[in-house]
């Protein structure tokens, strides 16, 4: 089950973004969901990502978007399935309307890892292709929601 929240859950932010001190956001645009940690939440977010981005004015960015989605998700819901957990990942995603913002949180502390996968593995590239895709990526423990946040950068 999914919904889109707009205040009820704090918005992520990434290390090289100011916190607090009352001024304006340097995300104009943005939406959340929460989804369960089960195997409809990636198309779920896909989806999301494809309808809402035309709408920012940044459509021009969807493709890679949607593969960031896909992945920084698909990665989430791996991580809290072979947790046990079936406890719900949130996806936000902020724009300024040149820029997408992509950032995924679930309830393992465990940072997420690059690997090398062998050419005909069938997963374990996912944070190859968003470090290839993206402008910048990270990811930063969330101790106010117990968790870690992964994000990622979209840029023209």
């Amino acid at each position: 089950m999914m919904s889109e929240t707009s205040q009820a859950h704090a918005w992520p932010v990434t290390p090289a973004e100011p916190r607090g001190h009352g001024s304006e956001s340097p995300w104009p645009l943005q939406s959340s969901l929460e989804l369960g940690a089960l195997p409809g939440a990636v198309p779920c977010a896909r989806l999301h990502a494809r309808l809402l981005l035309p709408e920012w004015g940044v459509g021009e960015l969807s493709d890679s978007v949607q593969i960031v989605v896909t992945e920084l998700v698909g990665n989430a819901v791996a991580a809290s399935q072979s947790a046990g957990h079936l406890l719900p990942v949130r996806l936000w995603m902020l724009s300024d309307k040149s820029r997408v913002l992509v950032a995924v949180w679930d309830t393992i502390f465990q940072p997420p890892v690059c690997i090398n996968a062998d050419t005909d593995a069938e997963s374990g590239r996912g944070l190859l292709l968003v470090e290839a895709i993206t402008e910048e990526w990270g990811w930063y423990p969330a101790s106010e929601m117990e968790g870690k946040v992964v994000w990622a950068l979209v840029a023209q």
